[in-house]
């Protein structure tokens, strides 16, 4: 598959977003992404992330107050959804905690995600294709079971993979 990225997208700022619904919960879930997204993790938790590894630690605002307590997991590029450096924040979850972490990563250079923007740059970046993409809105929307085993499948790639056989 050729590749669709350019310059200007490869360049483009770190994005954040909460990953999980938002209201009250046990977890919420703050997903980073981009070219900064490493160096903007080192100054929230005040350390090095290993790549695949869940790091419990504290996470920092800018005036080196502590926001929370949680995971911190770092999936290097290439290897993560949008093909980019990406960080999870798991943190408790009090929406005022996800907005704190936020509101620090925007204060930090990152600035939030519009709707389906980390699938736009797993796109943009070979990591899925545009069935693939879809498949995972069908799956966020999907109301039977039924649903969702099918958009499963397509999100793994089964509906490509036949599209390619029947095109071959």
């Amino acid at each position: 598959m050729p590749k669709k990225t350019t310059q200007a997208i490869e360049q483009q700022e770190s994005i954040c977003a909460l990953a999980t619904p938002a209201g009250k919960g046990a977890l919420a879930i703050v997903r980073l992404s981009g070219k900064d997204a490493h160096a903007i993790a080192k100054i929230i938790t005040h350390k090095p992330l290993t790549p695949r590894k869940a790091h419990y630690t504290n996470f920092y605002d800018c005036d080196d107050g502590v926001i929370d307590q949680g995971l911190a997991i770092y999936f290097q590029t290439p290897a993560s959804f949008t093909g980019e450096d990406v960080i999870e924040f798991h943190c408790h979850g009090n929406p005022l905690v996800a907005d704190l972490l936020l509101k620090t990563l925007c204060s930090l250079g990152a600035r939030l995600a519009t709707p389906g923007e980390f699938s736009l740059r797993a796109f943009l970046n070979n990591k899925i294709d545009l069935t693939q993409a879809e498949a995972i809105a069908d799956l966020i929307n999907s109301t039977t079971e039924q649903a969702v085993r099918t958009a499963t499948r397509s999100m793994q790639g089964a509906f490509s993979r036949r599209v390619e056989e029947v095109l071959a």
